[in-house]
């Protein structure tokens, strides 16, 4: 029996979230639009299609004229403009007009690729998001923000546009790898941090269920998220005020992720920008030592990295400076006033952030 838990943008509905644990319910779901003489179009990537592609395609063959399967290659370096490229090229031969729909099969990198040639074809198409990983379920797969990176910039070129529904089938997390399972904890964690000091206990007191993917836990923990994102997104649909607190992590964590030349995770990197902004937090006297440290030392039962070796923080502030929220030439930087409530602060220096950045550095000596 799936659930579902609406969002509602500008005091008006925008799309219904699903949770099933299967595929078989997508049918029912896209009855409402109309679908039979249209086109569909799967975008995924070539981590996803084999797994889940023609499971989907079969699933929805009843509900439209033409089912159609795009993939590209898996990874973020392949979340930019050329794709999207090849993708409208497919989308133009195939003779896609405003009235058939895409649909993203997969994780963080599809679901923000999909919407915005979505947001960007023809003017504007519908899409729906089937999120396959724990970070896209929680995070990126609800909100309506989509993009891609160019050149050095992450998630630069981008557009708001909401999908029409979100459909998530908790079986795809067993399928993901140990390390991309535990990267999606990253935005688990950082929701617990911004907004809900129960969740951060609750995951504290989960530990042994969450890392053995006990289906009953994993469903608890991804529902409170997604209605935690609902709420932030419901209050601020395009980031004007209080939906930036979701970007805890991101500023230091997207410079490490370009830094890196996208060899780690997202997650992962998030992980690191949240140590960060918990240093910075610290030393700006909102957050205590223990608390500092609380916040830090509890990443590492889920997996997920506290520290560095042989980075360059000069470096990697310069890349902060391309973060795509700055405002008047200031970061828009996300702090922690205590463990559910998070701030936004304009008046972070180069030097603490530096600081924080350094805190990161792994001393083998030590």
């Amino acid at each position: 029996m799936s659930e579902r838990l609406p969002v509602n943008c500008n005091r008006k509905f925008c799309y219904d979230i699903v949770f099933d644990q299967s595929f078989d319910g997508l049918k029912e779901e896209l009855a409402p639009f109309a679908l039979s003489g249209r086109k569909l179009c799967i975008v995924t990537d070539t981590m996803v299609e084999p797994l889940y592609a023609k499971e989907v395609q079969a699933v929805l063959k009843d509900v439209c004229k033409e089912v159609h399967i795009f993939s590209f290659p898996y990874g973020e370096e392949h979340k930019n403009l050329e794709t999207v490229q090849s993708l409208y090229v497919y989308l133009i031969e195939h003779h896609f007009d405003r009235k058939d729909m895409l649909v993203a099969l997969g994780g963080g990198v599809v679901g923000d690729l999909t919407g915005f040639a979505a947001a960007t074809y023809l003017r504007g198409i519908g899409f729906i998001q089937i999120p396959t990983t724990l970070l896209a379920q929680v995070d990126s797969s609800i909100g309506g923000k989509t993009g891609v990176d160019f050149s050095q910039y992450k998630n630069m070129v981008g557009a708001f546009h909401m999908p029409k529904l979100v459909y998530m089938n908790f079986g795809t997390i067993t399928s993901l790898d140990e390390r991309q399972y535990f990267a999606g904890m990253a935005e688990v964690y950082k929701s617990a941090l911004i907004k809900d000091a129960d969740l951060f206990v609750w995951l504290l007191d989960h530990i042994y269920e969450i890392c053995d993917r006990d289906m009953d836990t994993v469903t608890e923990m991804v529902m409170r998220c997604c209605n935690i994102k609902k709420a932030v997104v419901e209050k601020d649909p395009t980031e004007q005020g209080d939906r930036a607190l979701l970007n805890l992590g991101h500023t230091v964590g997207h410079a490490i992720e370009k830094y890196m030349n996208f060899q780690m995770l997202h997650g992962e990197c998030v992980a690191l920008g949240i140590v960060c902004a918990a240093y910075i937090s610290w030393k700006k006297e909102l957050l205590s030592m223990d608390e500092y440290y609380e916040i830090r030392d509890m990443l590492v039962p889920f997996n997920l990295p506290i520290s560095l070796t042989d980075i360059d923080p000069q470096e990697i502030l310069k890349l902060t400076k391309s973060d795509k929220k700055m405002d008047q030439g200031k970061i828009k930087f996300i702090l922690l006033k205590k463990v559910g409530k998070a701030i936004i602060d304009t008046s972070v220096t180069d030097e603490e952030i530096l600081a924080g950045i350094k805190e990161l550095i792994f001393d083998e000596t030590e």
